[in-house]
């Protein structure tokens, strides 16, 4: 019996599939569905600073009224409309996301600053959340601002809400840090649970008929998931934390690949989008059957077998490979 079975934030889970903060998870039939086709705990969709400081200090009347007035800030403060779910309501579809499957929930709270909508993560937890997915958003602008002090900005954000909450709190980071390992080995010390590497910026794009800045969303392909893969292969053993991945995760071999870097779960989004709910079920026979053939008893067998400290060759993973990689390219042109 091939065991599938992973521990990620002190959670027992059966599997290491869990759909990732997306609309999919705003909608209690698609949760109850999930955990039908094998989903092994969710990830809700994230609630935003903005909204909660909005709702906080009464502003949602006069944003709407003044948006236009004048061409300061306002308009580009996001509408009420535009986000999945108020404050309320998502402290709501926690408690009845707990009570509508046994699966774990993992709340999403997505923010820029350190300031008061860190503590509305003690509602999340009163609410039922059997941890938090912190997802710092940031693209720091400021041509005065060094390094260092955007690396402390989310160090005192985690810390922020690490003094409000007593579940396990994990980190979605982006790969833009001039030196990731260092921050991770930050976060660690802050008290982060996990690293859920890597968030996937979505960029806008303009559109030259109307000449306007617009949102533009593309699913991720699995080439995505080679920098996550490497910088958990690179980080896995190093640092006392639990690794997610997440971004070009669509089959079973993506999966595969992100254990045996030392993953101890993978989030899916994109496949889930493109391919519908039930394709948990399609990626978790894949496992069985990969691990059935190459005789493998378990992910714990499997897990960090690749990673930077037990691989072959941990030069792989790190400049050595970038040289062989355009050796390769060379002798690819000459044929």
């Amino acid at each position: 019996m091939i065991d599938l079975s992973t521990t990620y934030m002190g959670l027992k889970l059966r599997t290491p599939l869990v759909p990732s903060a997306s609309p999919l998870t705003e909608d209690l039939d698609n949760i109850r569905l999930m955990e039908d086709c094998g989903a092994a705990a969710v990830v809700l969709p994230s609630l935003f600073e903005e909204q909660i400081e909005a709702e906080s200090l009464a502003l949602t009347h006069h944003l709407e009224e003044g948006t236009h007035s004048f061409t300061e800030a306002q308009t580009f403060f996001p509408s009420p409309k535009e986000f999945m779910l108020t404050p309320d309501a998502y402290l709501d579809h926690i408690r009845k996301a707990r009570e509508a499957v046994d699966i774990p929930i993992i709340a999403s709270l997505n923010g820029i600053t350190s300031g008061g909508w860190t503590e509305y993560a003690r509602y999340i937890e009163d609410a039922g959340a059997h941890a938090l997915e912190l997802n710092v958003y940031y693209i720091p602008t400021d041509l005065t601002r060094t390094g260092n002090q955007v690396d402390q900005t989310y160090v005192d954000i985690l810390s922020a809400v690490k003094a409000a909450v007593k579940i396990p709190v994990a980190m979605k980071l982006s790969p833009y840090f001039s030196n990731l390992a260092d921050v991770a080995r930050q976060f660690s010390e802050a008290g982060a649970s996990a690293l859920v590497l890597f968030n996937r910026f979505y960029q806008p794009d303009i559109d030259l008929e109307s000449l306007e800045v617009r949102p533009s969303v593309i699913p991720s392909s699995p080439q995505a998931l080679r920098l996550p893969m490497r910088w958990i292969a690179i980080l896995s053993g190093r640092l006392p934390l639990d690794f997610a991945a997440t971004s070009g995760i669509h089959q079973a071999h993506d999966v595969l690949k992100m254990v045996m870097a030392g993953a101890c779960v993978t989030q899916l989004c994109s496949t889930l989008l493109m391919n519908g709910i039930s394709h948990i079920r399609d990626i978790e026979r894949g496992l069985r059957l990969w691990m059935d053939d190459h005789e493998y008893g378990s992910l714990t067998q499997m897990r960090g077998s690749m990673s930077q400290l037990k691989c072959p060759d941990p030069s792989a993973f790190e400049r050595a490979q970038y040289v062989r990689t355009l050796k390769s390219v060379n002798l690819f042109k000459r044929r």
